[in-house]
């Protein structure tokens, strides 16, 4: 029975600013939604109410950590890069300053439509020089995101999980690094955040077929070690898919594709996500079925690449399903 932990980031955001005096938080007017509202009662001393003027909090959190502070601003994804770009290049990127966006509601996570789903944020900052970018995908990686974050001699930005959040791992983030899963040889899957728990699913029943399934899940998607990735890409017969919920354009498909072309790499590579199109509103489940997101979607890859079929369905991947996944249990989504 996989834990579920009720909203980790409150917990570890609190312990780690409580270690820490010189970070601040910093709030847009999402505070109970970005889980530090108790942490505002709580510690005064510590918080900040920037409103709804994100444009300004960037500029703001820009001179914070010019005086030595370490600002962690707290607002969905979208509202840290679609607004305040020029702020956050101008204040924050090319100063290389130490403030700590931590965005909410990464892609398909909330049902609130294209206004609050972050689908290009990793393609965004992948591009901004000085920007690392980390994305939990379990609540060890919430529990360890802040410090993981404050680790970083420069601008990071954070995908963020909160509310009900499933442990699917034992160790925290290694910055830099990537976890290594499953050491299959015959197909290389490469998830991150929501989607690896997708993956794990499809493993179960792929394995019951006979397929062996070398996965890598990536907190870090900047700085990533392509020779890393490229040897594994080597350890594998029939090929890499990567799945990720954010669109395929500038994303995790983008990164691997980019390693395997640069390194001449021959083996076919197949990418899961959003295909130029925005979402619409419904559930995390809904979404991630309707746009190919979800464990069907991964096998349905892995047949194409291996050129089968294994007859798995929904019914043989419903047993691996955890139910209680953070969307679900909290459904308004803001």
């Amino acid at each position: 029975m996989i834990e579920i932990v009720n909203r980790p980031y409150a917990t570890a955001f609190e312990r780690h600013a409580l270690a820490n005096p010189e970070v601040l938080c910093l709030s847009a007017d999402l505070t109970s939604s970005c889980e530090v509202n108790a942490f505002r009662d709580r510690h005064p001393g510590q918080f900040l109410s920037l409103g709804m003027a994100e444009q300004n909090m960037l500029s703001f959190a820009g001179g914070l950590a010019l005086g030595g502070f370490r600002p962690f601003l707290h607002t969905f994804g979208v509202f840290l890069y679609r607004r305040p770009y020029d702020q956050l290049i101008a204040s924050i990127a090319y100063p290389r300053r130490k403030v700590r966006l931590m965005g909410f509601l990464p892609g398909l996570t909330t049902p609130g439509g294209m206004t609050h789903q972050a689908i290009e944020d990793i393609a965004v900052m992948r591009s901004i020089p000085n920007m690392t970018i980390l994305e939990t995908g379990d609540a060890t990686e919430v529990d360890c995101i802040c410090a993981a974050a404050d680790s970083i001699d420069g601008p990071v930005y954070c995908r963020v999980l909160r509310g009900a959040v499933p442990r699917l791992f034992d160790a925290p983030i290694r910055v830099g690094e990537m976890r290594v899963l499953a050491a299959g040889s015959d197909m290389l899957v490469v998830t991150s955040g929501i989607t690896t728990e997708e993956a794990l699913r499809a493993r179960a029943a792929l394995a019951g077929a006979g397929v062996s399934i070398r996965h890598l899940h990536l907190h870090t998607v900047k700085p990533f070690d392509g020779k890393a990735l490229l040897d594994h890409i080597g350890s594998v017969r029939h090929g890499v898919i990567t799945l990720e919920n954010h669109v395929i354009d500038g994303g995790i498909g983008s990164l691997v594709a980019e390693t395997m072309a640069e390194a001449g790499t021959g083996k076919r590579l197949i990418r899961l996500g959003l295909r130029d199109t925005f979402a619409h509103g419904g559930s995390r489940a809904y979404l991630m079925r309707h746009y190919g997101l979800d464990a069907l979607a991964l096998v349905r890859a892995v047949e194409r690449l291996m050129g089968a079929e294994f007859g798995i369905d929904e019914a043989d991947l419903a047993a691996a399903r955890i139910e209680a996944v953070h969307s679900q249990l909290k459904a308004e989504a803001l």
